[in-house]
């Protein structure tokens, strides 16, 4: 197909299987939807802005596309109503984390932004009951760096502290269904760069000079995680870190 990047050389393991990704137009969501099209699976993309999910799109060459917001619980309840068939796996990369020391947070924006994550994670859960096969996946993107206190973490290390309890609660409540976590450190995404504007590039160096494996964790990474976790039909209720070991270190 013109215009999809797949190397057609890796594994066809998925072929017959459907994914839903929530996120999809760029950094894991984006390199998410090409592993599964390059193991033989068929991708159902979801992203917020229509333009870049259309040009991510052209690239992978999913079997459908729907632009919304997932934190909008009602669209992404509608979403889920209109698939015309049962998917194989879900798995949402959709959400950023929020930075604000006390003094200067907002409390109606750190209000929306913590209920506004957990009510998409709980919406997946909830709406996408019935359309996710037995033994199939649930699978959230989450991190690692709220875990060590810090100025301006308070909000991201309560909901990095939330989702493993939440997927622990889940995998009960939706088996068959798995539900899995996994927990990033640094990516080197978009979003990234977003964040750290002019000081990525002195972030890229300063990690590939001191994790333990040399370099920078990609997308490419977390997406073979992903698709792992889709393939083990026994793993459930659990969180996988990936972040080259950068827990490992006294500072990250």
């Amino acid at each position: 197909m013109s215009g999809i990047e797949l190397d057609q050389n890796e594994n066809q393991d998925l072929v017959g299987q459907t994914v839903v990704v929530i996120g999809a137009s760029s950094g894991i969501g984006l390199e998410t939807a090409r592993q599964v099209r390059a193991a033989g699976g068929q991708v159902v993309m979801v992203a917020r802005d229509p333009q870049r999910l259309e040009r991510a799109a052209a690239k992978v060459g999913p079997r459908s596309t729907a632009a919304l917001d997932a934190t909008d619980t009602n669209r992404l309840q509608q979403f889920f109503s209109d698939l015309p068939h049962v998917v194989d796996h879900v798995i949402s990369t959709a959400g950023g984390p929020l930075y604000a020391p006390l003094a200067d947070m907002d409390l109606a924006e750190t209000s929306r932004h913590f209920g506004e994550r957990l009510a998409m994670t709980l919406g997946i859960a909830k709406y996408s009951r019935g359309r996710v096969r037995d033994a199939g996946t649930l699978l959230f993107i989450g991190g690692t760096g709220g875990r060590r206190p810090g100025v301006g973490r308070a909000v991201t290390s309560a909901l990095t502290v939330a989702l493993p309890a939440l997927t622990a609660n889940l995998a009960l409540e939706l088996a068959p269904i798995r539900v899995n976590l996994i927990a990033a450190g640094f990516v080197d995404t978009p979003l990234s760069a977003s964040l750290l504007g002019d000081q990525i590039d002195a972030r890229r160096e300063e990690l590939r000079s001191s994790l333990p494996i040399r370099r920078v964790v990609g997308p490419e990474d977390v997406a073979a995680l992903a698709l792992h976790i889709m393939r083990n039909e026994a793993l459930t209720g659990a969180t996988y870190d990936i972040d080259g070991g950068q827990q490992l270190l006294s500072s990250s």
